[in-house]
């Protein structure tokens, strides 16, 4: 017996300006496997220049994680057949910065830790296992844990440049 494999792609786009300030509006598009579209702002607070009139970017990071693992453990409960109540999870995504006198900063992540708390009856290992399934298909945790290529290109006049 063959057991049919899919593939499907997730896909997001997001259209950015500077709306004053720090401030970043934001359109943000999921275009695959469904058509979404959300309007974000985003400004960082005195310390960096802003305003404080949105949340900071990397809020979005640390919602994103918790929220797309989340997302996963709910939806593998069902999948894996462990009954699930009330669930928490508390992150902790830590950078570190490092300044050279007037020159611009340069960041490096330190760590990203995820507190889960699964309200179930099931035993130890069947929750491990959830956990395990779902960090497989948390798509945030998965572009943490991989190399990733990202391709950044400047548009001057009519011609892209590879930057």
């Amino acid at each position: 017996m063959s057991v049919e494999v899919k593939s499907f792609d997730v896909i997001f786009e997001c259209d950015a300006h500077n709306a004053g300030g720090m401030r970043t509006d934001m359109a943000v598009r999921m275009v695959k496997p469904d058509l979404m579209e959300f309007a974000l702002a985003s400004d960082e607070g005195s310390f960096h220049g802003g305003g404080g009139t949105a949340p900071p970017p990397l809020t979005y990071f640390a919602a994103g994680l918790a929220s797309c693992l989340m997302t996963q453990l709910r939806a593998f409960s069902k999948r894996l057949r462990i009954e699930v109540g009330e669930m928490k999870i508390s992150t902790r995504c830590h950078w570190q910065g490092e300044q050279t006198g007037r020159e611009p900063y340069v960041t490096a992540p330190v760590g990203f830790d995820l507190d889960i708390e699964i309200g179930t009856d099931a035993p130890l290992e069947e929750q491990l296992r959830l956990i395990e399934t779902a960090k497989k298909g948390c798509f945030i945790e998965q572009t943490l844990v991989r190399e990733n290529i990202i391709a950044h290109r400047l548009k001057v006049g009519e011609d892209w440049h590879d930057v």
